[in-house]
């Protein structure tokens, strides 16, 4: 199982980061691994959204298991070979707010040897997205 976190404080209020981050389309405007991303079902954002992103050469599914604005939203993507698992959490401040993005790449069945070396490259890649994610919401990372 690979792991990456990374928290992002910017000065946009939290609906407005809640709704940009909830909407996966938007993946493909922070996330240099990710050339595409179309909402494929449930008409806008929210419960039951699903999206098909194209990232890194892989075609994945993510359907929104939880939504709830303007705090959090869970999304998840599955094949055979792998289960990717992000939570996004936005939290008030004074001067805006801050959002956690927690993803969880697990590789199934042989592959799972592998999670060594996912590990490495999982951070190589999440580094490279919280860079994106920092610029999008024009804000800080702070971890």
């Amino acid at each position: 199982m690979a792991r990456y976190r990374t928290t992002i404080r910017t000065d946009l209020a939290p609906p407005d980061a809640f709704a940009y981050m909830a909407d996966l389309r938007n993946f493909e405007h922070w996330d240099p691994g990710v050339s595409s991303s179309r909402l494929v079902a449930g008409g806008e954002p929210g419960a039951g959204a699903a999206y098909d992103v194209k990232a890194n050469g892989v075609s994945l599914r993510y359907e929104t298991l939880e939504h709830q604005p303007p705090v959090r939203t869970v999304v998840e993507a599955k094949t055979s070979l792998l289960r990717s698992y992000d939570v996004i959490e936005v939290t008030s401040t004074e001067s805006g707010c801050e959002v956690a993005y927690d993803a969880t790449l697990t590789l199934n069945g042989p592959l799972a040897l592998a999670d060594p070396i996912l590990k490495l490259v999982f951070n190589r890649v999440g580094g490279r997205a919280a860079e994106g994610l920092r610029q999008a919401l024009e804000g800080e990372r702070i971890s």
